[in-house]
């Protein structure tokens, strides 16, 4: 029950979201922060036919104290949902549907699943057979106007049928529910609302006959404007209260739900993980033995052992047999796949297995980057895999595990400054040529905001002062930024569950095309507690695949990528001249100034240079100061020695985050834990973290007697740092693919040329670049021939 003397005594039960896409046009945090205001007790949120924004939408309302209800106003068929037919022009009715626990939910998810993959006609539909299956845990509401009940009584002006549903209320003795069926959040933002309709049906404001709202009353009205809009039927608004109470879902987040990996009888999780690693490492120890290198065997199983314990400890190990397991299918089917990225590159364990192709420990790559032994968190493996054949992987993986718990991830098309400056100038019904003057006056920066482009553009702020137009067109551009515009599918991400996918979430599917969905976003998902994997298309790997067979045609060449040389001199220079196209990361004119600057004659110095191309480095006069240093303009100097071994490499300058985390292990005693979270802290530049962080570094360091003035001036420079470090898993991952192309450039030229040009053919543009780099060098480029081509 609600503490009736502290809230209004109304709750909203019908209301529509920026995810009823461009239909709805309220914001979930505007919404909660009104609800609060209002004393509300509780809120629904009923998008169109999904729950996209559930998650979000209950975290934020759960935040504020605030009880969320799940809900969605769900099509109906007025038949069945298989059939593509209309009943007097209707295709589908309006229900509103509420969440009561856990198994409405469930029943909410299937229903909603079933809707997009078998019901869908113009819109998602259910239909009475399903709603008869799946009801149990439903609260329903008969809904708007294009209700079916609405509808059979007339459909005609709404207070003719409120007068009509209370007559019906009271014969077959059905609770009355007051709803006002809300779009926006304010009053005043009908107009804005308008123009939204009119970008979703392609026509304009001053369009006859278009879909338009019949008044501006589809707002969240107060709890007093709905008390006074039923005061004939104060039972109405008590009932909004009484469902309130029985909707008591919550979401459970915070949890794992890792996906079943087989194994054989008498085979666990944490037995196979620890035979499949050691295996695997005296496999890769006894490859560099072969090579003639000194390796400190024990060193790389006591590493082996602690990573080993930490992943068993944190439940994990599933997680790696399954990426192991895909990625072994991948070789095995001569599919390219990357040597790594992200943090995973500096988990022994992943290099153990396979997933990764970087020594962690040569290149001083740190674990607890990848996984925290102290804080929990499921890890996030990125793998690259040949562009044209990434999708070989998945189909195994939805083999492997069943089509009903492998799908892909939904993303969202936002509505970003200049397009949505265009979109609403076509909805005024603007010259073309007015708006695209000043859409492009937006700089192109990313992720710049309308408002942002008014400070830093003298002349689109002036306009926008001076033409009435001008300004009523950028105000309502700003009220709509932001708002999700369509769903698509996400480049990489993809869930494998333990269960039916929608026995946790409701799935998508696009009309248009036959790929299946998650309805929440890549970060929802997780938060639910299922896992997803990211399997990259990376071209680049396409095109060294295809540079290696045309070597071997050529020239009868096996060449072993995992073991050239990486202190090859011609790849070397070639790098440092600069010429780097078609080399990864390397193609930019700014990397190659870089380049040609900092004559690369290291793999280390690679991967500092792929760490060091971004902009606050550049701009900072890190950049510089690392090349001064390296050609010896500018002394190399450490406050403490123990500083040598950590910054030799990068000539003394902090260039990537897990430096940060060794100075703190090694000058102040910090876990690996511990200085993980120092580095989160001096990421985010949390001034009450970092205050607590210095003094835990300085009292650390006062214990291993660094004096203190040195001390200081380390986390100083340390913090000024962190906003510039990088990641050094990801970059000598990256770098070693960066290596690789070059190497291919500097000895095999004319296949790797071949293998580009056949790589780019849809890209008029790169086509173009290469055969003029082609003819520079003598490589000459003939036209396609049936008789001779090979591609």
């Amino acid at each position: 029950m609600f503490p009736t003397m502290h809230h209004a005594n109304f709750v909203h039960l019908h209301l529509h979201t920026q995810y009823s896409l461009l239909d709805g046009a309220i914001r979930p945090e505007a919404l909660i922060a009104f609800a609060k205001e209002q004393k509300m007790p509780a809120i629904a949120v009923t998008d169109h036919g999904n729950l996209f924004g559930a998650v979000e939408f209950y975290q934020k309302a759960m935040s504020k104290g605030i009880k969320p209800i799940i809900g969605c106003e769900v099509y109906v068929a007025p038949g069945s949902r298989t059939e593509k037919t209309a009943v007097k022009g209707e295709y589908a009715f309006h229900l509103v549907l509420l969440v009561k626990n856990a198994k409405g939910y469930q029943n909410l998810c299937k229903l909603l699943t079933r809707a997009y993959t078998e019901g869908f006609y113009y819109k998602p539909r259910v239909d009475k057979e399903l709603l008869k299956e799946y009801n149990e845990g439903l609260i329903a509401l008969s809904a708007c106007l294009h209700g079916e009940v609405a509808y059979n009584l007339g459909n005609g002006e709404q207070e003719v049928v409120n007068k009509r549903l209370i007559e019906l209320g009271i014969k077959l003795d059905i609770p009355l529910v007051a709803t006002n069926d809300c779009h926006y959040l304010k009053k005043e933002d009908a107009r804005v609302h308008d123009v939204l309709l009119c970008i979703q049906t392609g026509t304009t404001v001053n369009a006859t006959n278009r879909m338009k709202f019949s008044t501006d009353e589809f707002y969240v009205k107060t709890p007093q404007e709905m008390q006074e809009a039923f005061k004939d039927t104060p039972e109405a608004l008590a009932n909004t209260i009484e469902i309130a109470e029985r909707c008591n879902f919550e979401l459970d987040l915070g949890k794992y739900f890792l996906p079943d990996f087989p194994l054989p009888p008498g085979e666990t999780l944490d037995t196979a993980i620890d035979s499949k690693a050691k295996a695997g490492l005296e496999h890769r120890l006894s490859a560099m033995k072969k090579a003639g290198l000194e390796v400190d065997s024990l060193q790389y199983y006591d590493r082996l052992e602690k990573e080993l314990k930490v992943i068993k400890g944190m439940g994990f190990p599933g997680y790696f047999l399954i990426v192991t397991d895909f990625i072994e299918y991948a070789r095995s089917k001569d599919i390219p796949v990357g040597p790594g990225r992200g943090s995973a590159a500096g988990s022994l364990v992943a290099y153990s297995l396979g997933i990764t192709n970087l020594d962690p420990i040569k290149y001083n790559l740190l674990f607890e980057r990848f996984l925290n032994p102290d804080r929990i968190s499921l890890p996030d493996i990125d793998i690259d895999f040949c562009f044209e054949k990434r999708d070989e992987v998945i189909k195994y993986v939805t083999a492997k595990y069943g089509v009903d718990k492998v799908t892909q991830i939904i993303t969202f098309g936002q509505m970003k400054a200049k397009a949505c400056i265009r979109d609403v100038g076509r909805a005024l019904d603007m010259p073309y040529g007015d708006v695209d003057k000043i859409a492009k006056l937006v700089p192109n920066t990313l992720n710049i905001t309308i408002e942002e482009a008014l400070k830093q553009e003298q002349r689109l702020r002036e306009m926008y002062e001076k033409d009435p137009r001008v300004k009523d067109l950028i105000d309502t551009a700003i009220a709509l930024e932001g708002l999700p515009r369509h769903a698509s599918t996400h480049a990489a991400g993809v869930v494998i569950s333990n269960k039916p996918l929608d026995e946790y979430l409701p799935l998508y599917k696009q009309q248009k095309e036959d790929s299946i969905t998650t309805q929440f976003t890549m970060k929802d998902v997780e938060k639910i507690g299922l896992v997803k994997f990211d399997f990259l298309g990376l071209k680049t790997l396409t095109v060294i695949d295809k540079a290696i067979k045309f070597i071997k045609q050529n020239r009868g060449v096996d060449l072993d990528l995992e073991n050239l040389p990486l202190d090859d001199k011609a790849t070397y220079a070639l790098v440092a001249s600069g010429d780097s196209n078609g080399v990864f990361q390397l193609e930019s004119s700014g990397m190659k100034e870089l380049l040609r600057k900092l004559k690369p004659t290291t793999f280390e110095d690679m991967v500092a240079a792929v760490a060091l191309y971004r902009p606050g480095p550049l701009q900072s006069g890190m950049v510089d100061d690392f090349i001064n240093r390296k050609h010896k303009k500018t002394a190399i100097v450490y406050e403490v020695p123990q500083l040598k071994g950590i910054l030799e490499n990068t000539y003394g300058v902090m260039v990537y985050q897990e430096q940060v985390m060794e100075i703190a292990k090694v000058l102040a005693g910090y876990t690996p834990g511990d200085a993980d979270v120092l580095r989160k802290a001096m990421g985010k530049k949390d001034e009450n973290m970092l205050q607590e962080q210095r003094h835990k570094f300085l009292e650390g360091s006062k214990r291993n007697k660094i004096d203190p003035r040195k001390a200081e001036k380390i986390f100083d420079l340390m913090a000024k740092f962190a906003g510039y470090g990088f990641n050094k898993s990801h970059s000598a991952a990256y770098a070693l693919v960066s290596f690789q192309t070059a190497y291919l450039k500097a000895h095999y030229n004319v296949e790797f040329m071949a293998a580009l040009l056949g790589s780019d053919m849809g890209n008029t543009d790169q086509v173009v670049k290469y055969i003029n780099e082609c003819k520079d060098t003598g490589i000459a480029v003939d036209p396609p021939d049936v008789n001779e081509s090979s591609m």
